[in-house]
């Protein structure tokens, strides 16, 4: 890199720092700051939009407001975030605390009222700023492990509140609480054939490069012998001092013979972004092997704002016998740097490894609608649903839709049919399509119109109309039928379904509804008697859970209960 060209790099990452606050936010907990996610790092079909605080492998921790501001939303869901807070600041920033155990305190009582007036478990609120204000340092909730949280800890995110944008905390001057001294790991480089043509080390299919780590610590990859259009991948992970995990890196550069050409940085990003981890990965190989290796080209563009790319989106042309020279650079936010020397030699030798024969009659073109059809299935595929052409394998035997393997991503919904003429009229209302993952099934809001059965899909797989007639199971986890629990703290159920899975669950305590939580990855429904619905002595209650296509279980008992000390 030239001088000049150095200069701005520096001054450009400099501008983007110093115009966001440094001091102006606390840390959300009063431990010492350990990460167990960090901003932009690749997760399931989205970037991870914060940062994830460890919290001691317990729930409970009192959990702080980040600053002087408001509660301008308040989201329970038994998924994605769980019980999230979100506080709006007077300096045009928004602070959130997911996957939370409870509010605390105002936060709480606020929680409750507005489930209660709901009369739902789920709830998402938006508040004015003159009804829940809080202060810098003021405790908001408590730590948990709520919503698709894997384990205790605090989901903090910063946000621009006029955009909704997500903002790399450590931006904030969170890098000064979390030190970092060590370079990313580069842990694997992958070389593509990106064309019929193109040939990589006598191979037509992506191939693993041999590199050599230096005393320095750079690395140098054995020399590429290539023809036609290739590309590169990697695989880097990245440590810090205090965190003992892996974590995300921060940027990716790329440059050939000395000019950047591909690169992307994790500053700041949209939500509706996000699903475009999926371009970024070679999500074929993570889906068939769990490895996230790091595309560092495009076939073709994708609306990532993160990315930046030359004239050749990453892509290498080797067609003449000039050697080239590629160069990757890894960097974290702290710009400790790791760089790959790959050198890169025209060769037209012949592939001794060739690609996988295609058997399939049918095609999906990217950019045009694609419609198949065949026996009683038909599906439709919008245009730029993939960003590839590519022969799909689609077949339908015994009922079910084999529609590829779930090695292509999409980006919009497909259309999926099924017509049955066959089951009786009284039975449809039972019947959903399901995605068929081995042993499980994975329900989808189907939508029907006489004989046809329709959903709407991201995913390529396999499909199925499924009759689901038996209701849920529910199970008291203790009993109380007839007897005195004065000293029980709560009512806790464990709730199933086999097939279509729980929709919803309603309970009442002499008549009056009461607030029942649901953890999805339990399958635990509790209610907490602090809620003040149980009534000094008798008490009936009644539960009722319903599935995704309509069964219901009841469940009914009576017990008795004091209140008084």
């Amino acid at each position: 890199m030239t001088r000049i060209g150095l200069f701005f790099l520096i001054a450009l990452q400099a501008f983007g720092q110093n115009q966001y606050p440094k001091d102006y936010f606390r840390a959300p907990l009063n431990i010492p700051l350990q990460l167990s996610g960090n901003f932009g790092e690749l997760r399931p079909n989205h970037f991870h939009a914060g940062f994830d605080f460890k919290t001691q492998q317990k729930e409970g921790l009192l959990v702080y407001a980040a600053a002087d501001g408001y509660v301008s939303r308040i989201k329970i869901a038994e998924n994605g975030y769980g019980k999230a807070i979100y506080i709006t600041h007077p300096n045009g920033y928004t602070t959130v605390y997911g996957h939370l155990q409870s509010g605390y305190g105002a936060v709480e009582k606020r929680i409750k009222s507005e489930q209660y007036k709901a009369q739902s478990f789920e709830i998402d609120v938006t508040l004015p700023p003159d009804q829940l204000t809080v202060k810098k340092g003021e405790i908001i909730a408590l730590s948990g492990n709520t919503g698709g949280s894997d384990g205790p800890h605090l989901h903090f995110e910063i946000r621009d509140t006029a955009s909704e944008k997500i903002i790399n905390p450590m931006y904030f001057g969170f890098d000064a609480l979390i030190t970092d001294s060590k370079r990313p790991l580069l842990t694997n480089v992958l070389v593509y054939p990106l064309e019929e043509k193109a040939v990589v080390n006598q191979a037509k299919r992506p191939v693993a490069v041999s590199v050599s780590q230096q005393d320095d610590g750079t690395y140098i990859a054995e020399k590429i012998t290539a023809s036609g259009k290739i590309g590169f991948g990697i695989t880097a992970v990245d440590y810090d001092n205090v965190s003992w995990n892996t974590n995300g890196i921060f940027r990716v550069a790329t440059f050939l013979n000395g000019k950047r050409d591909f690169g992307y940085q994790f500053d700041t990003f949209a939500f509706d972004e996000t699903r475009y981890v999926n371009a970024l990965l070679d999500y074929g190989r993570y889906k068939r092997t769990g490895q996230r290796v790091q595309k560092l080209f495009a076939e073709k563009a994708y609306p990532l704002s993160i990315i930046k790319t030359g004239e050749r989106n990453g892509m290498v042309e080797v067609n003449s016998n000039i050697t080239q020279n590629y160069r990757i650079e890894i960097a974290d936010f702290s710009e400790n740097l790791t760089r790959v020397f790959i050198p890169i030699e025209y060769a037209a030798l012949p592939a001794k490894v060739t690609e996988v024969p295609i058997t399939s009659n049918y095609k999906v073109k990217a950019d045009k609608e694609t419609i198949f059809a065949l026996e009683n299935v038909t599906v439709t595929i919008p245009p730029n649903t993939f960003l590839k052409d590519f022969y799909m394998d689609f077949t339908v035997q015994n009922g079910q839709l084999h529609l590829h393997e779930d090695v292509e991503p999409a980006f919009a919904n497909m259309t999926i049919t099924f017509e049955d003429t066959i089951t009786p009229e009284k039975d449809r209302s039972k019947m959903f399509i399901g995605l068929r993952d081995g042993k499980k099934v994975y329900y989808y809001h189907t939508k029907r119109t006489k004989n046809a059965f329709t959903v709407y899909s991201k995913y390529l797989g396999d499909y199925q109309l499924f009759k689901d007639a038996m209701p849920p199971k529910v199970k008291i986890d203790r009993k109380i039928g007839g007897k005195w629990i004065s000293q029980q703290q709560a009512l806790t159920f464990t709730i199933t379904d086999d097939l279509s899975g729980i929709k919803s669950y309603q309970g009442t305590l002499n008549g009056k509804w009461i607030l029942l939580e649901f953890d999805p990855k339990t399958k635990k429904l509790v209610h907490h008697f602090d809620d003040g619905i149980v009534a000094e002595g008798k008490n009936d209650l009644k539960l009722i859970v319903t599935d995704n296509v309509g069964n219901s279980t009841i469940f009914e008992t009576q017990f008795f209960r004091s209140q008084k000390p």
